[in-house]
């Protein structure tokens, strides 16, 4: 997509940017996908119920950066229905604990590539949402069992969009 947007962006927008926002796209229309095979398969339960309602804020997020930069993007999830869920809830955690490992990771190795501030802040927030809240949830689900949690969790209650 990079080499593509490229082409199509103003001047001010560099080819990291664009790159940084193309993985990070990707990567939240990933787990999207990825939840919500598991609550097709396992029912509304949480924390998926809650995190992929985040998930999908969190695309919209990233769109609307691209969407201020001009550079182009899919507006549907193309991994909605191409993932399967794991039979278990105790599996589907542990790759909830996985997949927002990996995003972490992957957020810890864009950001300092990042020349504009807005898209710096906009993908420093999200990342602190998979960090703080996402994988601390996925995490507590592992730790009873695979057992669906039961709370009403953050719902942004702490001034931060998760």
């Amino acid at each position: 997509m990079a080499e593509v947007a490229e082409a199509e962006t103003p001047a001010r927008v560099t080819s990291t940017d664009v790159s940084a926002l193309a993985m990070a796209l990707d990567d939240e229309y990933r787990a999207e996908a990825m939840y919500e095979a598991v609550i097709a398969l396992h029912g509304e339960v949480r924390p998926f119920s809650n995190i992929i309602t985040a998930e999908q804020r969190h695309s919209q997020r990233v769109r609307e950066e691209m969407d201020r930069l001009g550079i182009p993007h899919r507006a549907d999830n193309p991994f909605l229905g191409e993932i399967s869920a794991p039979s278990s809830l105790l599996e589907a955690c542990e790759q909830g604990v996985q997949a927002e490992t990996e995003n972490i990771a992957l957020y810890d190795e864009i950001l300092p590539t990042i020349v504009d501030v807005q898209v710096k802040a906009t993908l420093s927030d999200l990342q602190w949402a998979s960090k703080e809240r996402h994988l601390a949830a996925f995490q507590r689900c592992v730790d009873r069992g695979g057992e669906p949690g039961m709370g009403q969790g953050h719902n942004g209650r702490r001034g931060r969009q998760n």
